[in-house]
């Protein structure tokens, strides 16, 4: 068949009324995924089947059982890390405690004495060797004493509670005594020295 004759053919053939048109996208619609109807729909996606369905949802509950579980678990640690670390300070303060327990027996044996038949002096030596006993204990468990008479004042260290003339211009701003002493317990300042400083009023 000639060029003519196909195109005499193709414009003799009559075109489609609208209903036929709309009939025929609509067997296209109705028609199943995979067929070869459906090749205008090959690019959606598919809907789930009942058994995928089941399977992502016993995925999720699996996925929530363990999340829960280490949720239970990281809380235990919690718990149990926070009874250890109490359990261990009372341990600490209870080894403490008896490292005193030689001196509360000397000042127990010092109380029950009869002061009477002592001299002061005796009563003097027996306070000086129990205080010495008690400080070395605390020193050996971190406490320092800070005594900073002769030494410039810090106020990091030191508190002044008053000031006294400089005699001399070398000693301004050096504590001149010490009310009270000042202590460190591992190297943490636990109280400031109370101290008197040589500076001029309203200096320090």
């Amino acid at each position: 068949m000639d060029e003519k004759s196909k195109v005499r053919n193709s414009e003799s053939k009559p075109d489609l009324s609208a209903s036929e048109a709309d009939a025929l996208f609509e067997g296209a619609d109705s028609a199943e995924p995979g067929t070869t109807e459906s090749a205008g729909h090959a690019g959606l996606p598919a809907e789930p089947t009942l058994e995928a369905i089941k399977r992502i949802e016993s995925e999720r509950d699996d996925l929530k059982d363990k999340y829960l579980r280490l949720v239970a678990e990281f809380d235990n640690f919690k718990k149990r890390t926070a009874r250890e670390r109490l359990e261990l300070a009372d341990r600490a303060q209870a080894a403490f405690a008896i490292r005193l327990l030689d001196v509360l027996d000397d000042l127990d044996r010092f109380v029950a004495e009869d002061r009477s038949i002592h001299s002061p002096d005796v009563v003097h030596q027996a306070l000086v060797l129990i205080d010495r006993k008690l400080r070395k204990e605390l020193e050996s468990a971190g406490l320092e004493r800070i005594e900073p008479r002769g030494v410039p004042f810090d106020p990091a260290l030191h508190e002044a509670v008053t000031v006294a003339p400089t005699p001399e211009p070398a000693l301004e701003h050096t504590v001149r005594s010490t009310f009270q002493a000042g202590y460190r317990f591992k190297g943490s300042l636990i109280r400031p020295a109370r101290v008197e400083v040589y500076a001029q009023r309203g200096q320090v």
